[in-house]
């Protein structure tokens, strides 16, 4: 009997992070799972990736921070700077943060991330098949179902739909598509000892917000190489063209920004860029015993930077209620189903909205620039108020999710 003839607990469709990481929560409570992903290999696209401290205290309990770290970097600070001016606006401490929330802020290359986590998923007996391209899903009162291309079905207690933006499962659900935000981003890397890096301090996250555009930067593995993100909306995007977030509007996007900024250009993978893309929230995640999760579930806009982290969140409450839910008879799965369904939804939409007026507050022109830039110069280093609800913990039950902050409106700032 081959491995394939042996039926999982669970199937996870997607070996990106969020599918590996729920991999590796499941596996963890004894369960048998499978993991099915579409490529020949596994891998990530990517550069940089930020893990807050609700992420990393995940990791922690893995028993995975310390691998984590030793990969990635611990930035001291978060700074934001205006593009236009240079000037700094307001910075988080990031090393008094540690002590707020018990666990560090971290960034990682995305690549090492996934490939700790796949290593995790092998020392743990996760069953890793490449080359399964699921087309369809289906469901009963007591098992999941998936068809794969070549004709072949799998079958399981339960189905983890981790298959992306683009997702095939999400269809059970709802019939909507990706929205487009007209923003676009560019990624790049260069060694700590480049010209470009020699001036930029690589222990700390910086973003240099500007009209309709924005610039991240920061260290990357021990602080070997800068990471380098530049995004802007694309004019031909909104005026309904499909060629759009080309080469010529990146540099035109960011004419009017500093020098510093601009230096950073022609050091950017200029052959491949990124389309920003959302879907509106779900209140519902559950097909009979078929769960979207990650970015089937909640693609953000990257603002707020808990894209990953909310899948990584998601496995890892699905395996705390799996837990509780676990018997001499197998998993309770509707029980647990229901449980991570009742706290996942409503957090995510917080996410995805808070992530989207981010980026409007990031790239304001003009008079509500000048407003913006007011209200940050005077908040206070050590105010976590507009962080508390994502960072302080990942709730479990729809009771332990953190007060929302309360928006400060533009029109409250003095201006000079």
């Amino acid at each position: 009997m081959t491995s394939n003839e042996i039926r999982p607990d669970a199937l996870i469709v997607g070996g990106g992070i969020g599918g590996l990481s729920t991999a590796y929560s499941l596996a963890r409570q004894g369960l048998r799972v499978r993991v099915l992903e579409r490529a020949s290999e596994f891998g990530e696209v990517g550069a940089g990736i930020q893990l807050a401290p609700n992420c990393t205290r995940i990791l922690d309990d893995y028993g995975l921070l310390d691998e984590a770290r030793s990969l990635g970097v611990e930035p001291t600070r978060m700074v934001m700077r205006d593009a236009t001016d240079g000037a700094e606006l307001s910075s988080l401490d990031l090393l008094d943060m540690r002590r707020r929330y018990g666990y560090p802020y971290l960034v990682i290359h995305r690549s090492d991330l996934h490939a700790m986590f796949l290593r995790a998923c092998r020392r743990v007996g996760v069953e890793l098949l490449t080359e399964q391209h699921v087309v369809g899903y289906s469901t009963t009162e007591t098992a999941a179902r998936v068809e794969l291309s070549d004709g072949r079905t799998e079958d399981a207690g339960v189905v983890i739909a981790a298959d992306g933006l683009h997702s095939v499962a999400r269809k059970l659900l709802v019939d909507d598509n990706p929205v487009s935000s007209a923003y676009v981003a560019y990624r790049g890397t260069v060694p700590a000892d480049h010209p470009r890096a020699c001036d930029v301090d690589l222990s700390e996250v910086t973003v240099h917000v500007g009209p309709g555009c924005h610039f991240v930067h920061y260290g990357l593995r021990g602080g070997e190489m800068l990471n380098q993100v530049y995004v802007f909306e694309s004019p031909k995007a909104l005026a309904g063209e499909d060629d759009w977030g080309t080469p010529d509007e990146l540099d035109a996007a960011f004419a009017g920004t500093t020098e510093f900024v601009r230096d950073g250009l022609p050091h950017m993978w200029r052959d491949k860029w990124w389309r920003m893309f959302d879907r509106e929230p779900l209140d519902n995640w559950i097909h009979g015993r078929i769960a979207l999760l990650g970015d089937a579930a909640h693609p953000p806009l990257q603002y707020i930077a808990q894209g990953a982290i909310m899948a990584i969140e998601d496995g890892w409450v699905l395996g705390e209620h799996v837990a509780r839910r676990r018997g001499d008879g197998g998993v309770d799965w509707d029980g647990a189903l229901a449980g991570y369904n009742a706290v996942r939804p409503a957090h995510c939409r917080r996410v995805l909205t808070t992530s989207r007026a981010w980026g409007e507050l990031w790239h304001l022109g003009g008079e509500p620039r000048e407003q913006r830039n007011a209200l940050l110069r005077v908040r206070d280093v050590y105010d976590y108020s507009f962080v508390d609800w994502l960072y302080s913990v990942t709730a479990v039950d729809p009771q332990d999710e953190p007060e929302m902050f309360t928006a400060v409106p533009l029109a409250a700032a003095t201006t000079g």
